[in-house]
């Protein structure tokens, strides 16, 4: 039968044995605080056993023979220095910091209550910044002779402003064949402990841009947080994911004709606001340039001729910047630890949108627009988490609606122009199997889809489309998906159908973050 004292010491050979293991595991010292303190205790009692034992040693009358206690003597006496020992490593332990992301002399914060605690970030350590690369391959092949992205570009009520230039992540720039879209480099790391900062480049054949380059806030107080640089908007739900993270090959139909393929993505300054509430919720709001094209393109200044046979000059004046701005309220009620469920509404308003729409291209804009345009929506996500290995059970529904107003005056006539547009997608993701997933999407655009200029209303037809697809992703670090797509798309009145098939893989090296929900 074992002593106390033989107990404790177990204990903490075992604590010892796991001291680099935890370290490097970033060991919590609370934890081997009360670990000090469990050990000092049963050191304490076997210490009473001890000099119990020294006083029988020293009794005439005791039952066990002087040779006897003598021997159970030394090895307590042993077996202490054991764990005196043991306990020192502990204590040694506590003491000891691990490296973690730098605190420059002279930089290392005060731990006053207003602004929270110091804690550690999983991006980067030290000097060296966590580095991914995610290259995208894809395969494409429609029935339309490669004409897919044209077509869906002239898309009747939406033609005014095309994709703008460089990498596009949503339909457009798809060969017959194999294509190389993007390879996103990204850097994460803890400046100090007050900024946290991400870098994201996407690099394609026609050169590298920087796509997200923005500063975070670590230590603000009353669950406040600023971000600053260039970024993704927090609007709606799609907008703030990257491309892989998408659960389709492109993006849905409302984000690529209402905001276009890169969705809001601006540099500006945005303020989130969490709560200390029973429940999950997230207020945010943004100053941004001002330079989407679909919402908020800003031309000037420009001089451009005029039409008919005055041909007064059609001026387009600078506006200066911020001139988009955007507020957001996101909600999560607790569900439990297998649901998850979060509404989302947001609202954007520009100051300042022009456009200039010359589509014979000889140099005489056909209108040249000048006003101010809003859009407002409101998204809806529910997660299921199944208790099945590897995502086997678990569902993704997901659904969004957009609706997008611009007010216009169209220079070198008396008329404004008013265009009320709209879109919408409802998509499900649902394990299949281990590592197996199978979706579904349904996106439209254009249910609401008309122009009111000098009193006279012109409506349009709506676009549609449907995609499944299949996905296989063998480990965190790998996807292989295929994805069949059916569109109907109105151009002039008349409707255009194409199908699409598509084969993607994707690779991710190094260490990438977590994603948000």
């Amino acid at each position: 039968m074992k002593t106390p004292l033989v107990g404790a010491i177990e204990i903490a050979l075992a604590l010892v044995l796991s001291i680099p293991a935890a370290a490097q595991a970033g060991p919590d010292p609370r934890a081997l605080e009360e670990k000090v303190r469990a050990l000092e205790a049963r050191q304490a009692e076997s210490e009473e056993a001890l000099a119990k034992l020294r006083a029988a040693l020293a009794a005439p009358s005791s039952a066990a023979s002087p040779e006897e206690l003598q021997r159970r003597l030394e090895a307590l006496e042993k077996e202490q220095a054991a764990a005196r020992a043991a306990l020192e490593a502990l204590r040694a332990a506590t003491s000891r910091r691990e490296p973690g992301p730098v605190e420059p002399t002279g930089l290392v914060p005060k731990s006053l209550p207003l602004f929270g605690s110091s804690s550690e970030v999983s991006s980067g350590t030290s000097f060296n910044p966590s580095i991914s690369v995610i290259p995208d391959i894809v395969w494409s092949r429609d029935d339309v002779k490669g004409e897919a992205g044209e077509i869906l570009e002239e898309a009747d009520g939406f033609h005014g402003a095309h994709a703008e230039e460089g990498h596009d992540h949503g339909h457009g720039g798809l060969d017959q064949g194999f294509n190389l879209r993007e390879t996103e480099v990204a850097f994460t790391a803890a400046v100090d402990a007050y900024f946290d900062v991400q870098a994201l480049f996407a690099v394609s054949e026609e050169g590298i841009e920087a796509e997200e380059v923005f500063f975070q806030t670590r230590r603000l107080p009353w669950g406040l947080q600023l971000k600053g640089g260039k970024f993704l908007s927090g609007i709606g739900y799609a907008n703030a994911h990257h491309p892989h993270q998408w659960d389709f090959v492109d993006q849905n139909l409302a984000y690529e004709l209402l905001l276009g393929g890169h969705g809001l993505n601006e540099k500006g300054l945005q303020l989130t606001w969490v709560p200390r509430l029973p429940f999950y919720m997230k207020v945010g709001a943004e100053l941004l340039q001002g330079e989407n094209e679909k919402l908020a393109s800003d031309v000037g200044p420009e001089v451009l001729p005029g039409l008919g046979e005055e041909g007064a000059p059609r001026v387009l004046t600078a506006k200066s910047g911020p001139r988009l701005f955007t507020g957001f309220v996101k909600v999560g009620p607790d569900l439990g630890y297998s649901n998850a469920l979060q509404v989302g509404f947001s609202l954007a308003s520009s100051r300042r949108h022009q456009e200039v729409h010359d589509h014979d291209a000889d140099g005489i804009p056909e209108g040249v627009l000048d006003g101010t345009a809003t859009l407002w929506g409101v998204d809806a996500v529910y997660k299921y988490d199944s208790p099945r290995p590897w995502g086997a059970g678990d569902l993704v529904l997901q659904a969004e609606y957009l609706a997008r107003k611009r007010d216009l005056d169209v220079l070198g006539t008396t008329d404004t122009a008013v265009f009320r547009q709209d879109g919408a997608y409802l998509q499900a993701v649902y394990g299949l199997l281990p590592r197996l997933q199978l979706g579904a999407r349904w996106d439209v655009a254009g249910l609401t889809n008309e122009r009111v200029r000098g009193g006279a209303k012109t409506e349009y037809d709506s676009s549609s489309r449907f995609t499944a697809a299949l996905t296989f992703n063998p480990t965190e670090f790998s996807r292989v998906r295929a994805q069949y797509q059916r569109a109907e798309i109105r151009v002039d009145g008349e409707k255009e159908s194409w199908g699409r098939f598509l084969l993607q893989l994707q690779l991710s090296l190094g260490a990438h973050g977590a994603h948000s929900f």
